[in-house]
């Protein structure tokens, strides 16, 4: 078992998905403690007093930082304070990530990152060799990998049943209310924007089924004022070019109507050829099946009286006994990138990890620096055309992988 378990960052993915699938693993005695450092007071005690976690894991607790009245601490300081091979789950905005992930391998932990690892390739580089020289495993969470839509559709795609990837579309419109919270604080045009930030799972995902390698980005980005005056390029169209040749548009925003059916818009389509017929493969993420009208909004929400749920990603079931239990791939992946770091840190030699990490990385089912460094070489080239007025980027692979204007 692992010792303790870490969140650094306390904000809505700590809340919906990541603590919870903690929570649940702790019950069925797979973690030991868990703690969440967040940069203000305000923030973990908000998650302690969550009516969900309360009804879902009674008599089970977290701890938090900053405690009740005591002035910020630090992450580096609890990092620091945890016992070696502890799993640091780094939940913080897309600039914090390389800091805090490289702060927890220098000391001794593993790491689970949500995505992306990174905005730039050589900090990708960094991570992966920081990780392998102390035998420290490392996985980003790229959840919709663990979408049985997904897991389906790579093992039919690489069986040879669609063909090849031709051309594609995907988007994921966030809702508007995104704008009132943090996100107007760190999704600025200097910092990030709506395709690194959400447009990131759909290149995973076209790796993930094709093995495809994505060679050339152009991004196009209008920007929108957040309520504190702060600029983002809260609307993007990106064309993601790969390296047979096919063609994938990706549309981000957060411009989903708050008053609209389920939490976002989303989805993906795949057209293939074969040498003398088409394919394709089409993921309508967005309906699920179900759809509710309340009679009155539900306590613990404040969403419209009529929505579409998602079962897939993340929903809590009464099973019988006490509390609720965590379903969907939201909490697969979770778990899965869980087990890996508590599969290395039962091994004592670090060469024997180095091994076991090397078979993670080349069965490609969880992304590693290793293994999913195409996304931080996207993401480069992403922000690289976006700020240029969506000239196109070429991305270059080999022993000095990088990016640059065409």
């Amino acid at each position: 078992m692992i010792s303790h378990v870490l969140v650094v960052g306390g904000g809505m993915i700590t809340h919906d998905q990541i603590l919870p699938s903690l929570l649940h693993l702790q019950r069925v005695g797979i973690v030991g403690p868990i703690s969440v450092c967040a940069s203000r007071a305000a923030t973990v005690q908000k998650l302690r007093k969550a009516p969900i976690f309360a009804k879902a894991f009674p008599g089970q607790t977290f701890q938090t930082y900053p405690a009740d009245g005591e002035q910020p601490q630090a992450y580096k300081q609890v990092i620091a304070g945890l016992p070696e091979q502890s799993i640091v789950i780094v939940a913080v905005p897309d600039d914090l990530h390389v800091d805090v992930v490289m702060t927890a391998l220098r000391n001794n932990h593993h790491v689970c990152c949500v995505k992306p690892l990174a905005l730039r390739i050589s900090d990708s580089i960094a991570i992966e060799n920081e990780a392998r020289a102390r035998g420290l495993f490392v996985g980003i969470e790229y959840h919709k990998r663990f979408d049985d839509r997904s897991l389906l559709a790579r093992r039919r795609y690489r069986e040879g049943r669609f063909g090849h990837f031709r051309l594609g579309t995907a988007w994921l419109m966030e809702k508007w209310y995104y704008r009132n919270s943090n996100f107007q604080n760190w999704c600025t045009t200097d910092k990030s924007d709506a395709f690194t930030y959400i447009g990131c799972h759909y290149v995973d995902l076209v790796h993930f089924i094709t093995g495809l390698l994505p060679v050339a980005v152009s991004v196009y980005g209008l920007t929108d004022r957040y309520p504190n005056g702060n600029e983002g390029f809260l609307w993007t169209d990106a064309r993601v070019i790969w390296n047979n040749g096919a063609c994938l548009n990706v549309q981000n925003s957060l411009s989903f109507p708050d008053a609209a059916p389920g939490t976002n818009t989303q989805g993906m389509r795949l057209h293939c050829s074969a040498h003398d017929c088409a394919g394709f493969i089409d993921h309508s993420d967005q309906y699920r099946g179900i759809a509710y009208c309340f009679s009155e909004a539900p306590k613990d929400s404040t969403g419209p009286l009529y929505t579409e749920p998602s079962t897939d990603y993340f929903q809590y079931l009464d099973l019988g006994g006490k509390g609720l239990v965590p379903v969907g791939y939201g909490y697969r992946s979770i778990e899965q990138i869980v087990s890996a770091c508590i599969r290395i840190s039962s091994i004592p030699a670090v060469e024997n990890r180095r091994a076991v990490l090397k078979q993670i990385d080349d069965e490609a089912i969880l992304a590693t620096p290793a293994n999913s460094r195409y996304n931080e070489l996207v993401i480069e080239a992403a922000r690289l055309s976006i700020a240029n007025f969506a000239r196109e980027a070429v991305i270059h692979y080999g022993d000095a992988p990088g990016v640059k204007l065409r």
